[in-house]
């Protein structure tokens, strides 16, 4: 099935679960990101077809192997593969326990049109770091962290352009700690609304990797990370004022009381609920 180019936010697209087999997929609220996918599959063998998207994806279990522009090739457990857009390819299961695969379907202009001959030539990219980076990215995406995966999306894209451009060498940087310092003083305007990393950066006058290099290095954190602790920070003393906890996830920037209570545990261990009620038992 070729990924629509519609977005809606976190929108289920299908579900499939038969036997052994599983489908899941959904359009995530993300620009330039058409739709996520996941599955495991026993035994199947998909026909010969093409998407307007390039296809990214990484295999958790299993071998898949694939036809693309005539030539045969094997998705395997390392690295990440990339299938262009418009080019033709089919798959199917090698091994005889299946596959189990996550692919991240991006739009046409994520990136340079002139990289289709290369991700033919090649698809498979053998890097481990950008891997890790693909699997945050669809955590993030599956999470609905739109601020982290906004993030590894822009690293991602940098990341497979690099390779398939050969490796050049990096153009040099503007100021790390001007672009960083600029970046907070944005993010710290208003940290509950919604916030895109590509208006940030382009405020600044620089791309989305650099201002997350350049953020990281000079307070040791991604801009997403910083933001939900800035998030977290107005909860807190929203919740030990009083506020009902929806109300506070609604007024400090979370999608839902469950995203402020996934947020709390990670760093207090604790959920809004108990932190608010210890409040009001300390109290003199």
């Amino acid at each position: 099935m070729a990924p629509g180019s519609r977005r809606v936010r976190a929108a289920i697209l299908y579900v499939l679960d038969v036997a052994e087999d599983v489908v899941r997929a959904w359009r995530p609220g993300v620009p330039g990101i058409a739709e996520v996918l996941h599955a495991a599959w026993r035994e199947h063998s998909y026909p010969a077809h093409t998407h307007d998207t390039w296809t990214v994806l990484i295999v958790d279990d299993g071998l898949i192997g694939y036809g693309l522009d005539g030539r045969e090739h094997a998705a395997q457990h390392t690295g990440v593969t990339v299938l262009p857009p418009g080019v033709v390819h089919d798959g199917r299961s090698v091994s005889a326990a299946g596959f189990r695969k996550r692919v991240v379907y991006l739009e046409e202009a994520a990136l340079d049109g002139g990289l289709v001959g290369r991700a033919v030539d090649a698809p498979l990219v053998p890097d481990e770091g950008l891997r890790r980076r693909f699997t945050g990215l669809d955590r993030a995406l599956t999470l609905r962290e739109d601020v982290a995966a906004e993030t590894l999306f822009a690293l991602v894209t940098e990341g497979l352009a690099w390779h398939l451009t050969g490796r050049p060498t990096p153009a040099r940087e503007p100021s790390t700690t001007t672009t960083a310092r600029y970046a907070r003083d944005l993010l710290d305007t208003d940290p509950t609304q919604p916030v895109r990393l590509a208006d940030v950066a382009a405020e600044i006058g620089v791309t989305v990797p650099h201002l997350v290099r350049a953020f990281t290095r000079e307070f040791g954190l991604p801009p997403h990370r910083y933001l939900v602790g800035r998030r977290l920070d107005l909860a807190r003393r929203r919740l030990l004022a009083g506020e009902p906890a929806p109300d506070v996830a609604a007024t400090t920037g979370f999608h839902d009381q469950a995203h402020l209570t996934r947020h709390f545990r990670r760093l207090l261990r604790t959920t809004p609920g108990r932190y608010q009620r210890g409040g009001r038992a300390g109290r003199p």
